[in-house]
């Protein structure tokens, strides 16, 4: 059993408090020592995760970081435009990292933070949840196995969900690009990273074409008000309706209302969506992110890869073509499969399923289960126990580098970017 690790969280939001949770149930291997953020009631929620008499906290990452190191690693869940700067300052202070994706606005700060990284000897593992999954790691086993034979060429595409869409990337914190980082960075770097950890071969270009075909005001439907509370006719009937927080999709709500342990009344969370960006009409928006995105990547092994990105599906599915077989896994595989994989070998055409165990529901099952399986990993990473598919940066930059550069060619009309 490697030493139990001590944690400082630096920005206490949604996936902080998740990953703080994780690490309080895994008996032994973490002590959570300090937290910041300039909202007290989510340092308080730390806190009370952390069962720990002595607790620090701190109302911004700035006071945190003034101090003298106080913990073996640094759980950085800020907004994506705030992770350069605490990422930088933690590892000249001798913190570890656990940074959540992606670790900056562009690839340059991406990579002055790997340099940085080296020149202290501290690690950086970036929150690629998807690398620690079951399906994910079952999927690297079989191409390191050589069963598929040689890698061909990849498709995957991601589903983000129509309500998921409008919650995070319509109303919500990703839904400016310059407030954040682009549709294809904050969604879908998870995607780039898996293409490429599976690739293994450097990408050479990436083209890619998008944009907004359905989140603007010329698709409000006729009479719809500027907010969801003010008496609009279609309220009970939009997908997209912010009232739709106090019932089926209250879960989300959790994730951005201002006091995380409180118990929330109906009329409460209709008060709050009447002033709140959440409660606007998602067709009368600020946002200026894509709701649909096609990635072509060519790598130097010669082989190419395909991702697609919408808002109106849901899931991830994954195709892979080798020499020997292809594999097909995901969510659409097993709706008309019934099974997790699918392999077919072209010699015979034979078919292989392969069915993984079905994860316990848990408050921790998030992303497939990678929430789980990141913490679980942490400890070995920081002390070195892990293998090469840890989500290291040095690992990790390619992932980066296609979703930068797939934006870029994007803006540009679909031009082809050469890495």
């Amino acid at each position: 059993m490697s030493s139990k690790l001590t944690l400082a969280v630096c920005g206490c939001g949604s996936r902080s408090r998740t990953y703080s949770n994780i690490a309080m149930s895994l008996d032994g291997q973490f002590e959570i020592v300090a937290g910041a953020d300039p909202i007290a009631s989510r340092v308080e929620a730390v806190r009370k995760t952390s069962n720990n008499p002595n607790f620090r906290s701190f109302t911004s990452a700035e006071e945190l970081l003034d101090q003298p190191n106080l913990a073996d690693v640094m759980i950085i869940g800020t907004q994506d435009q705030y992770h350069f700067s605490p990422a930088k300052k933690a590892l000249e202070l001798g913190y570890d990292l656990l940074l959540e994706k992606p670790a900056a606005q562009n690839i340059s700060e991406v990579k002055e933070l790997a340099k940085i990284a080296k020149k202290h000897n501290r690690k950086i593992v970036l929150c690629f949840v998807l690398r620690y999954t079951d399906f994910y790691s079952k999927v690297k086993e079989i191409v390191d196995s050589g069963k598929l034979g040689e890698i061909i060429s990849i498709r995957a595409h991601e589903g983000v969900e129509p309500f998921h869409q409008a919650h995070s990337f319509v109303r919500g914190h990703w839904a400016k690009s310059a407030d954040s980082t682009p549709m294809i960075i904050a969604k879908c770097s998870h995607d780039t990273d898996i293409i490429s950890w599976l690739m293994q071969s450097p990408c050479k270009s990436v083209s890619s074409m998008g944009g907004i075909s359905h989140f603007s005001n010329e698709h409000a439907p006729e009479g719809a008000t500027e907010r969801c509370t003010d008496g609009c006719p279609h309220a009970e009937t939009c997908i997209y309706s912010s009232l739709r927080y106090t019932t089926d999709r209250e879960r989300w709500l959790g994730m951005v209302y201002p006091d995380p342990t409180k118990e929330r009344e109906t009329q409460e969370i209709l008060d709050w969506l009447s002033v709140s960006p959440w409660g606007r009409c998602v067709y009368k928006c600020d946002n200026d992110v894509v709701d649909h995105q096609q990635v072509i990547m060519e790598f130097e092994n010669g082989a190419s890869a395909s991702l697609s990105m919408t808002a109106f599906d849901a899931g991830r599915t994954l195709e892979i073509y080798g020499t020997k077989a292809s594999l097909r896994g995901g969510d659409a595989i097993k709706q008309q499969f019934e099974t997790d994989i699918v392999i077919r070998d072209h010699n015979d055409g034979e078919l292989e399923k392969i069915t993984l165990p079905e994860p316990e529901e848990s408050e921790y099952s998030g992303h497939g289960g990678g929430d789980y399986g990141l913490i679980s990993a942490l400890n070995g990473i920081i002390n070195g126990e892990e293998g090469t598919s840890s989500s290291l940066i040095e690992t990790s930059i390619d992932g980066h580098l296609i979703g930068f550069s797939a934006e870029e060619s994007r803006r540009q009309g679909g031009v082809k970017i050469s890495l």
